[in-house]
């Protein structure tokens, strides 16, 4: 859950610092994409690797960039 809030917050903080959305609105990305993205509790690098990709994907697309 860690790398999926880390994905998410990059995301979120990008999107805010490039004018495309408000600040308020980061902690919803960041809520939606913790909620969304399946929480694996011993995951391999690899898996880290994926969740992080499918974390940050589901960012951009909640904020269409």
């Amino acid at each position: 859950m860690p790398c999926i809030l880390n994905a998410a917050n990059e995301i979120a903080v990008w999107a805010f610092l490039h004018n495309r959305i408000g600040f308020l609105d980061m902690t919803a990305v960041v809520e939606k994409c913790m909620q969304n993205i399946a929480f694996i509790e011993k995951p391999t690098l690899e898996e880290y690797f994926d969740s992080d990709g499918e974390a940050r994907n589901f960012a951009a697309s909640l904020i269409k960039m």
